[in-house]
């Protein structure tokens, strides 16, 4: 049997590429350690991130969390989207419970956007458990049309 090395090391290195891309968290993006500094916190809300010429946008899923708890910031093409989730069943021993998957408490992400912002036209509405932030760019991040002239 023949062995080669280089395929070897390829699986590997894509072994490694696979563990720290997920973080280890692909089967439970939601789950409990999703709320926790330091272990997969970056990962609530999931978000969509999109964009035309004039903006970028941000679609983020965050059901149950507390509207007024929201605070977001950008720093030129950095945003920061943090907040709490209220924990439901206060009332409710943890030893009662079966099966708790619902993850609750503060968390912080930080997306890293595409182009300058211009941060202070940003606007943000959240409805229905979703979070839209439209992020209007900077005049520098703009296309500019340059005319050529013939001679």
């Amino acid at each position: 049997m023949y062995w080669n090395v280089l395929e070897q090391l390829n699986a590997m290195r894509k072994e490694m590429d696979r563990i720290f891309a997920g973080g280890g968290t692909e089967e439970y993006p939601f789950s409990q350690i999703s709320f926790l500094p330091g272990r997969a916190a970056r990962r609530y809300p999931l978000i969509n991130l999109s964009e035309d010429k004039d903006n970028v946008y941000i679609e983020a899923l965050a059901p149950g969390v507390a509207p007024d708890s929201w605070d977001i910031s950008v720093v030129r093409n950095m945003l920061t989207l943090s907040g709490e989730k209220p924990i439901d069943g206060k009332d409710v021993n943890a030893e009662a419970y079966h099966r708790n998957e619902r993850a609750a408490g503060k968390f912080i992400r930080n997306v890293e956007l595409p182009v300058e912002i211009n941060e202070s036209k940003v606007t943000a509405d959240y409805k229905d458990g979703l979070l839209v932030v439209v992020l209007p760019k900077s005049e520098k991040a703009k296309p500019k049309q340059i005319s050529v002239s013939v001679s």
